[in-house]
Formats: structure tokens, C-alpha cells, sequence
């Protein structure tokens, strides 16, 4: 079993899939220990899985894997982290732009005893208007809700031990929050600066769209941090308070309707009236949500784990001590 495993997804990166593969092999190998390299074609369209599977086919320390399609970013890591085996596990993007010799740096701090060490990008030469800013208030307020103090929640250069990583779920947009639901769990977190590389092939898959969708995975986690094992606390208390409202407010119309029997209610205080109803049936509702969602936390910690992905194969070379290769239903010895 490897010590390190190297997780690395790509989708249509063919001109960084070798030079990339080489730096981290240089690397890796200057470090001395036992290692792996866990590559997975995220749905690539163009040459990057042929590229992958010549690497696998002369080194034994490569594992690919192939998605079935594109299920963007934190599915191919999760499908990584699935399948290294490495005591300590490290994280990075296929565009060249994290620079593989930064990987010491990260082991230090781990074998210091951190659970979790994320890059930090303190010089950031990316678009100011585009990236840096956007970038800059997203980080600033995921630190904020999160309660973890770190600067570069964006980055995915990072290293975990193999135990933390192992406990979070990963899905959506999830993979940028690891730190805070690390946090939840008690891990032990620390940041270090890597440098900022400008990408030097290739297209950049990243746009000022996605900093809306993590606008909304913050809350997400927001909510999961603080309620994630009781929700009734959350919808529970707005139900609460919106049936003790509409019954207060219904009480004083009943009241005006024993004192002065002949006069209308709707005609004289209709749109109190209306929030009284209103009130009572959302709060009765927040409840039945509460409830269900309650319900789904038992299911949760319950069912089996699904994974967010779908393996179209994996290859690896087969070792001269090692029996058989790991495969999804296909022979893929090399």
C-alpha cells in the first residue's frame, strides 16, 4: 500500500496530461516514499483518456479512472479519493497551474499532524475585475459562515490524511468546502501559500458563473454545519413562531368578535385576518418540513453510501507481485 496517493482529475487536458504526469513523477520520486497517482478522466472529448491509458500502460503506480461522462469536478475527486489507497492524500488540478513541487511542502505540514493543508494563493495573478474580487468576497464570507479562518477556500490544491477525507461526503460543488465540513468533524486544519500559475496550455473551464452556484453551495453548507443532524431545530423554530403569531393575532379577532358580535371581521380587520391564516398554515408547514427532513437524516445514517459518479473502467498496470488489476467489469491487462 502506497503512502501517498495523488489525485488528479481532468477533463480535455490533453496537452498537460504527460508534462503534468512527468513533473509529479520527478517529484514524487525525489521525496522517496511509496507512492500513486490516481488520474481520472472526468468525460474528456478529446485525446486525454488515450494519454492516460499510454501512462498507465508503463507504470505500475498509475491508476486511471474513467467517468462514464463529464460529471464535473467534485465527482471526479470524490471517484479519486474513493480509489487511492494512500495513507495521506493530496489533491490537485490537471491544468499544470499547481505546481507539483509544492507537494513537499504539504507533506511537512502533515506529518507535523494537521488533518487538512490547503493552498493558499497569496499572490493571485488572475483577472481582478473576472476573478480576484469575485474570489476575494467568496472567501471572505464562506470563512465568515463557516467559522474555519483560512483564506483560499477556491483552490484545490490540497492534502488530507486518508482518514478525514474518507468521512465527507462529496457532491455538487462540495469539494471547495472541504475544510469546513473537515472542520465539523474536528479535523485539524492549516493553510500554506503555493504560488499562482498562469495556465500555459489549454482553455480555463472556469467563469464568473460559477462563483453564483457556490454563492449557493455556501448556504448549503451553512445550513449542514449548523443543522445538519437536526433540521427541525431550523424549521421547527420558524413553524413554532409563525403558529404562535397567526394564533395570537386569530385570538384578538375572536375576542373583537365576542365583544361586538354585530360587526364584520373580514369587512373591519380582513388583512389581519388573512396573515392569521396565513401565518398558522406556513408554521404548520415548516414543522411538516422539519419533520421530513428528520426523517431524511435517519435515512441517511442508514442507507448505504451512493456514490456521485459512474466508473466507466479503471486501468492500471499489473505489478509482477500483484495477482490481478483493479477493473470495472473489463479486462484491461496491459
Amino acid at each position: 500500500m502506497p503512502k501517498y496517493s495523488i489525485v488528479v482529475p481532468f477533463h480535455n487536458e490533453e496537452e498537460n496530461v504527460t508534462v503534468l504526469y512527468a513533473r509529479l513523477k520527478q517529484v514524487m520520486e525525489q521525496v522517496g516514499d511509496s507512492f500513486e497517482l490516481v488520474l481520472v478522466d472526468d468525460g474528456s472529448s478529446d485525446r486525454t483518456y488515450k494519454l492516460l491509458e499510454e501512462i498507465a500502460a508503463v507504470d505500475s503506480r498509475v491508476l486511471v479512472v474513467k467517468l462514464r461522462r463529464n460529471f464535473g469536478q467534485t465527482s471526479a475527486l470524490a471517484a479519486g479519493f474513493d480509489h487511492a489507497s494512500g495513507d495521506f492524500i493530496f489533491a490537485m488540478d490537471g491544468d499544470l497551474q499547481h505546481d507539483p513541487n509544492e507537494i513537499p511542502n504539504f507533506i511537512e505540514k502533515l506529518e507535523e499532524g494537521y488533518d487538512v493543508v490547503s493552498g493558499w494563493r497569496k499572490e493571485r495573478i488572475d483577472n481582478f475585475v473576472m476573478r480576484r474580487i469575485p474570489s476575494r468576497c467568496a472567501n471572505w464570507l464562506m470563512a465568515k459562515l463557516s467559522g474555519v479562518d483560512i483564506h483560499d477556500f477556491g483552490t484545490t490544491f490540497k492534502g488530507y490524511r486518508r482518514e478525514v477525507i474518507t468521512n465527507i461526503p462529496l457532491y455538487g460543488e462540495m469539494h471547495r468546502f472541504i475544510p469546513a465540513l473537515a472542520s465539523w468533524y474536528g479535523a485539524s486544519i492549516c493553510e500554506i501559500p503555493i504560488k499562482n500559475v498562469n495556465r500555459e496550455r489549454g482553455k480555463s473551464h472556469y467563469g464568473i458563473g460559477r462563483t453564483f452556484r457556490v454563492f449557493f453551495d455556501l448556504l448549503t453548507i451553512r445550513f449542514l454545519l449548523k443543522y445538519m443532524s437536526r433540521p427541525l431545530h431550523f424549521f421547527g423554530t420558524f413553524g413554532a413562531l409563525g403558529i404562535m403569531v397567526g394564533s395570537f393575532l386569530s385570538m384578538m379577532l375572536l375576542g373583537m368578535k365576542i365583544l361586538n358580535p354585530h360587526q364584520s371581521v373580514m369587512d373591519q380587520h380582513g388583512p389581519m385576518f388573512v396573515i392569521a391564516a396565513t401565518l398558522i398554515v406556513a408554521g404548520i408547514q415548516m414543522l411538516a418540513i422539519g419533520l421530513l427532513g428528520e426523517l431524511q437524516v435517519r435515512h441517511y445514517h442508514t442507507s448505504q453510501h451512493r456514490a456521485p459518479y459512474a466508473i466507466d473502467r479503471m486501468l492500471r498496470l499489473r505489478a509482477p507481485e500483484e495477482p490481478s488489476i483493479l477493473s470495472d467489469g473489463r479486462d484491461n491487462n496491459f
